[in-house]
């Protein structure tokens, strides 16, 4: 009896794997139209049906040319290209009598964003703008599998209600917004799938190797980076959006898999107030048409709950703050082919087929609100800016390097930059009219700059699903100044030139430059690299030079030239990195320190090691990696903590922690490389394993709690109570020694500092190894909890340690965060380039 229930358990279970790995076009697509039988299906094109595997990026892309080749309805063009040389496509879907007058269509939707025009406008007869962008997460794939469904349908379909749609819409698909982490989410999947599929959690199919497919190339969340846009992926696409400014963009995600089916608007309180209530009225009445859709086909929604539209630099925000309205979508993911959930057995095809229906609910809503969609966006941009703000004035200080990218940061948004007329002198910051900008708020994009530049500290609640804050100017650490009386505009910026710098003269004897330019590293280690001997000053000193005596600060970099002038590649890395290289003809100087004085101490050649895998937080090591591969041009050797610790590290000069759990790590082995003379960067959470494993002398503050003093609460307020204790992302004050090696580069005595964890280290005894410390009222903008306020204040953010021969730094923050932490990445490199002169001798510091 057991044999023969087992027998048919058996049979059961694979019925229902196959039936689960194949389904009809008609599970996905309407039956009321009929379909041309020249456009391919899916399934023909493939070889397979949507849902029985995963597509990888290439499949996608390559339907898509097949659609554009073989119907008038649609055309296709690459944005970008990933890292990985993959292509990204922008896929616009219309009816062959617009695409006749596309570029006038475009050019009269762009007029809803300026005043002076719009009101001319009809728009009774403009078409509406629709963006679908699919899977900006690689392994939420239900997305980007779900729009071949969709895109067949806009293809093929025909009738009536598809042509009125198609006349009344320009429908534009990123089909692959995450090409890089798609395709290796699909080659796990389906390398990992059986023929008779596997529901069982514990499958491997279900457990992605580090980092998974969330990620780009260099793991990056890509959905964090539509407002500054440091990648590739993102500069493309945020082009093209502004070169269109949907009325309506929808971003398709996935979510745990034991959820249902998530749409927005999201909870209320957590939206951003610079966010009109149009927004959020048009958004509710939007969802009206998902739940229509979702009820049809029987599938669990909700709305209004775990998720927010607060932070502006995610694809379902931004939209809002620049006329359109941005939907998310949630779908629960199989995260495989078939999986065993709270819920039951919840199979690929079914997540593809509620991603399917909120498109097509999408394309619903859009054809019938589309006049009021339309009116919105126009309204939107009439409303001139009421803030007693009347512009933002920004620049100078020691790198124009920061500047420049901040002009460009900016001008991706569509916004507006003018030189200054003349010096302005506001909020005690002296201007120069050379090397200051100015951001008039009355423009079109008054709202998007006030939420890049505010220093908001208060809000209606204190839960965050994303980042609390986002000053561009502390992002920066460029000189910024609000005027509340407005400044005389120059010339507006339409090209932003790269700031070059220059070569002083020429000598066989050396030459100095200071560690200000951003890419001052980049150019250090190519010298090195190439074989210079070169120092770093640690006490300030003066030099003559082309006849002229100039000063030189602390981290001033000496090239000896042993007897040849590098001129030649120094005017190279000149113009390639901004810098200013000065030649000297003497060792001797007229004031500091000479040029052969002990107090120039060597650099060495950095060589990294970087630990990454399980229990690394894959986002901030990737941030390190970018950093130092695309920005610095410094190879970085990453090994799985496994790796490290069964390899010899003695060739290593510096091993980096990102942030993350290293309860695997061997803190022996670490102990043996610091004391041996290796420097360790620990960083976040990384620090309180520095700590426990008394690798240094670095002591945690205990962390709050939020159960009170034995008072009760409801117990439907736990979330509240707990998710208000979480510093989401929140910036700093810290004071700052410019004099210390961690620092050098820095010329002020404050520094902004993101936090985004709850890690407060506790003051040390020693009065030099503390460079960064936050002051006494620290909070610049976003939210923290009272408790954690009272933490933070007046402990230190970076200590620096002696130990054995070696060093440990510890930084309790990420100074690379998203790679827009422009005005900290600094912090990070001097660990690198300086971290073995820190301490010890005569120059500082006790031996720990």
């Amino acid at each position: 009896m057991k044999k023969i229930n087992l027998l048919y358990l058996f049979f059961f279970q694979l019925l229902i794997s196959q039936a689960f790995s194949q389904v009809a076009d008609s599970y996905y697509l309407p039956q009321n139209v009929t379909y041309d039988s020249k456009i391919p299906t899916p399934q023909k094109f493939l070889g397979y049906q949507v849902g029985e595997q995963h597509v990888t990026p290439y499949e996608t892309v390559t339907y898509m040319k097949e659609l554009a080749r073989l119907s008038n309805r649609f055309k296709v063009e690459t944005y970008a290209k990933t890292f990985e040389n993959r292509e990204l496509l922008l896929v616009t879907v219309t009816s062959p009598e617009n695409h006749a007058q596309l570029d006038q269509i475009k050019t009269e939707h762009q007029k809803l964003i300026n005043p002076a025009q719009s009101s001319s406008l009809d728009v009774q007869k403009m078409p509406i703008v629709v963006w679908m962008g699919y899977s900006v997460h690689g392994n939420e794939a239900s997305g980007t599998n779900s729009n071949l469904m969709s895109a067949y349908y806009l293809a093929a379909a025909q009738g009536a209600s598809v042509d009125s749609l198609l006349n009344e819409a320009v429908i534009l698909i990123d089909p692959v917004i995450n090409a890089d982490g798609g395709n290796r989410f699909a080659t796990w999947v389906n390398i990992n799938r059986s023929t008779n599929l596997v529901s069982d959690i514990n499958s491997r199919e279900f457990s992605e190797t580090w980092p998974g497919g969330r990620s780009n190339h260099y793991w990056f969340d890509m959905n964090r980076d539509w407002l500054y846009q440091q990648m590739p992926e993102s500069k493309g696409r945020l082009a093209k959006f502004y070169d269109w400014r949907p009325n309506i963009l929808t971003d398709h995600h996935e979510m745990g898999s034991a959820s249902s089916f998530f749409f927005q608007p999201g909870i209320p309180a957590r939206t951003h107030p610079l966010t009109p209530k149009k927004n959020i009225e048009l958004t509710v009445k939007f969802g009206k048409y998902q739940a229509i859709g979702l009820d049809k086909i029987g599938s669990a929604y909700y709305t209004q709950e775990n998720y927010d539209d607060f932070y502006y630099g995610k694809g379902s925000t931004l939209p809002d703050v620049n006329g359109s309205i941005g939907i998310l979508f949630e779908q629960a993911s199989s995260r495989g082919h078939l999986q065993e959930t709270a819920n039951g057995l919840l199979s690929f095809p079914f997540t593809v087929r509620n991603q399917v229906t909120a498109t097509f609910s999408t394309l619903r809503a859009a054809r019938e609100m589309r006049v009021e969609l339309l009116e919105h966006m126009r309204n939107f941009y009439k409303e001139s800016s009421t803030d007693a703000v009347k512009g933002y004035v920004f620049g100078g200080g020691n790198d124009a390097i920061k500047t420049w990218e901040m002009v460009n940061m900016l001008k991706r948004n569509q916004i507006e930059v003018y030189h200054l007329a003349k010096d302005e002198s506001l909020d005690g910051i002296a201007f120069n009219k050379e090397k200051a900008f100015v951001v008039p708020m009355n423009q079109p994009q008054h709202r998007l700059i006030k939420s890049m530049f505010e220093k908001r500290t208060k809000f209606e609640d204190s839960l965050f699903y994303d980042i609390s804050a986002w000053s561009l100017q502390y992002c920066m650490n460029v000189p910024t100044a609000e005027t509340k009386t407005g400044v005389s505009l120059g010339e507006k910026v339409d090209k932003n030139d790269f700031p070059k710098g220059k070569v002083y003269g020429k000598s066989q004897y050396a030459y100095l430059f200071e560690w200000n330019s951003y890419y001052a590293p980049r150019a250090a280690y190519e010298l090195l690299k190439k074989g210079y001997n070169l120092k770093v000053a640690v006490e300030p000193l003066s030099a003559i030079v082309e006849g002229q005596e100039r000063t030189f600060g602390y981290g001033t970099i000496q090239i000896f030239g042993n007897g040849t002038d590098p001129s030649a590649l120094l005017q190279t890395l000149a113009e390639r990195d901004g810098i200013d290289f000065y030649a000297t003809q003497t060792g001797l100087t007229p004031q500091g320190i000479d040029l052969g004085s002990e107090k120039f101490r060597k650099i060495r050649l950095p060589k990294i090691l970087m630990l990454g895998g399980t229990g690394v937080q894959s986002t901030d090591a990737g941030e390190i990696w970018h950093l130092l591969d695309q920005r610095i041009n410094i190879p970085l050797t990453i090994a799985d903590i496994e790796t490290a610790n069964r390899t010899s590290l003695e060739k290593y000069t510096h091993i980096v922690l990102a942030g993350g759990n290293y309860n695997n790590l061997s803190d022996e082995k670490i102990k043996r490389f610091v004391q041996s003379g290796g420097v360790l960067v620990a960083m976040t959470d990384a620090v309180e394993w520095v700590s426990a494993k008394k690798i240094a002398n670095i002591s945690i503050k205990e962390k709050p709690d939020n159960n009170g003093s034995g008072e009760k609460r409801p117990y439907n307020q736990q979330e509240q109570y707990n998710g208000a204790l979480e510093t989401a992302g929140t910036i700093f004050e810290t004071k700052i020694d410019p004099t210390h090696p961690l620092c050098f580069g820095y010329k002020q005595d404050k520094l902004a500092l993101f936090k985004d964890n709850n890690i407060f280290m506790e003051d040390t005894k020693n009065p030099y190894n503390t460079p960064l410390i936050f002051t006494s009222n620290p909070l610049l903008a976003g939210y923290v909890h009272p408790k954690n306020e009272k933490l933070i204040k007046n402990s230190p953010a970076a200590i620096t340690l002696n130990v054995g021969a070696g060093r440990v730094i510890a930084l309790s923050e990420n100074p690379n965060f998203r790679a827009f932490w422009y005005g900290t990445n600094k912090l990070f490199l001097n660990t690198l380039f300086f971290g073995n002169i820190i301490g010890g001798g005569r120059f500082g510091g006790e031996e720990e």
